[in-house]
């Protein structure tokens, strides 16, 4: 694990790489608006993927750099993520844009315009919680590349069932909220939880060109 700062027009951002031994791939995955790259997916995703083939870039985002509490608008968020690109990209490998919540907008909004090989969205905030008609599925579906969606069967920014058909694959993660958390009364543990993240992000990358 090395941690490498870079400079963007939004202010530094910080690179931890999770290198593969053979990469065929780069992920590159930042956080969501509430939390940083300590995120139980995001720290699974490192942990797991390496041993097949795929080096973890976590991005963490200027804002979180500066020690900020409050995400900015989702322009400086491009602004970022379009800073630390030619780092991720300069590995000489098919990059798939990738985060969690406001980070997976981020992938979604900036693919096409980045090149990204594919976009790993992460909790896909669909809408503010209560305000369904507030719909970013636009977003999401202007990606136009391949896509996987993780989503919490509880997610109150949108549950599996209200994401609208398009050309992208969803597996849900039963009970889970926004965070991938499950209660303890659910049918399946936590580390299941989990593990069903990585199993999904290590099949679908497998699958990719």
């Amino acid at each position: 694990m090395t941690t490498e700062i870079v400079g963007t027009d939004a202010g530094d951002a910080r690179i931890t790489w999770h290198r593969a031994d053979t990469p065929r791939l780069v992920l590159a995955v930042s956080h969501g608006a509430g939390g940083g790259i300590e995120a139980r997916d995001l720290r699974a995703l490192a942990a797991v993927l390496p041993a097949h083939g795929v080096t973890v870039a976590l991005v963490e985002q200027p804002w979180r750099v500066a020690g900020k509490k409050v995400a900015p608008a989702p322009k400086t968020l491009d602004t970022g993520w379009r800073g630390i690109w030619p780092a991720v990209a300069g590995q000489g490998l098919p990059v798939v844009s990738g985060g969690r919540s406001a980070g997976a907008r981020v992938a979604c909004r900036t693919a096409t315009e980045l090149g990204a090989h594919a976009v790993l969205a992460l909790s896909f905030p669909l809408h503010p919680p209560g305000k369904p008609e507030k719909s970013r599925a636009e977003e999401l579906l202007g990606a136009e590349v391949p896509t996987l969606v993780v989503q919490g069967g509880n997610d109150t920014f949108g549950r599996p069932d209200e994401f609208p058909e398009g050309d992208y694959e969803l597996v849900e993660v039963p009970y889970g909220d926004h965070g991938l958390a499950v209660p303890k009364r659910a049918e399946i543990s936590q580390e299941e939880a989990v593990a069903l993240v990585t199993d999904a992000v290590v099949k679908w990358t497998g699958s990719l060109g």
